[in-house]
C-alpha cells in the first residue's frame, strides 16, 4: 500500500486573498444616466442659444439706440413738435374723410411730410438722409432713378422760381410805365401818392451817404500815410 506524500504545514499563518467588488451597473441605470447626460446636453445647448439671442438683442438695442440719436437734433425740441406733426397728420385724415379713395390714401402721408418739415427740418433732412443711404445700399437701381428725377425736380424748380422772379419783374415795369402814362397825360403826381418817389430817394440819399463815408475813409488813410512818411 502507498501512503500518500503529507504537504508540510506552512510555518507562517497563510494570507487571507483580497476580496475585489466588481460594481456592475443594472440597465435600468445605465438608461436613466444616457437621458440624464442627453437632458443636460439640451439644457447647456438651450442656455448658449438663448444667451447668444439675448447678446444679439441687446446688440441691435445699442445699434438702434445710437442711430436714433444720430438722427435726432440736438437743437430741435421733440416734445411739440412731434405733437404738432400729430395733430397735422389727424388733420390730413379729418379733411380726406369724406373725399375719394386717392385722397384719403395721399393726403395724410402729405400732411405728415409737409408738417415733419416743418417743425422738426433738421431731424427730417437726417432722416431723409438714413433713408437715402439705406436705398443706395440696398436698392442702388432705384436710389439712381431717385437722383435723376430728385435732380429734375429741381431743375423744374428754379425754372418755375425763375420764371416767377421775370413775371414779377414785369409785371412791376408794367406797372410803373402805366403809372408814368397816367403821370404824363394827367399831370397828376402818381408816384409820390404811391410812395414810390420817397422810396427812390431814400434809396438815393443812403447810396450817397455809403459813397461820401467811403471816400471820407480813403482821405483819412491818405493822410495818415502822408504823415507818417514825413515823419
Amino acid at each position: 500500500m502507498f501512503r500518500a506524500a503529507l504537504r508540510p504545514l506552512p510555518i507562517y499563518p497563510l494570507r487571507t486573498p483580497d476580496i475585489l467588488l466588481v460594481e456592475e451597473s443594472t440597465p435600468l441605470e445605465k438608461h436613466i444616466g444616457i437621458a440624464r447626460r442627453a437632458v443636460t446636453q439640451t439644457y447647456h445647448d438651450a442656455y448658449s442659444q438663448v444667451q447668444g439671442f439675448v447678446s444679439k438683442w441687446i446688440g441691435v438695442e445699442h445699434a438702434i439706440e445710437h442711430r436714433v440719436k444720430s438722427i435726432i437734433a440736438p437743437d430741435e425740441p421733440l416734445t411739440p413738435a412731434l405733437l404738432y406733426v400729430g395733430i397735422s397728420t389727424l388733420t390730413g385724415s379729418i379733411l380726406a374723410r369724406n373725399r375719394g379713395l386717392p385722397t384719403r390714401i395721399l393726403l395724410p402721408p402729405v400732411f405728415l411730410l409737409a408738417s415733419l418739415n416743418h417743425f422738426l427740418p433738421k431731424t427730417s433732412a437726417n432722416l431723409s438722409a438714413y433713408f437715402s443711404a439705406l436705398e443706395e445700399t440696398y436698392f442702388p437701381t432705384l436710389a439712381e432713378k431717385h437722383a435723376i428725377a430728385n435732380a429734375h425736380s429741381r431743375m423744374t424748380w428754379e425754372r418755375v422760381k425763375e420764371g416767377t422772379q421775370s413775371g414779377r419783374e414785369g409785371v412791376i415795369k408794367g406797372v410803373e410805365g402805366a403809372v408814368e402814362w397816367v403821370q404824363g397825360a394827367t399831370g397828376l403826381k402818381v408816384k409820390e401818392t404811391l410812395g414810390w418817389g420817397e422810396t427812390q430817394a431814400k434809396k438815393g440819399e443812403s447810396v450817397v451817404s455809403e459813397v461820401i463815408h467811403a471816400a471820407n475813409k480813403k482821405v483819412e488813410e491818405v493822410k495818415e500815410a502822408a504823415n507818417r512818411k514825413l515823419e
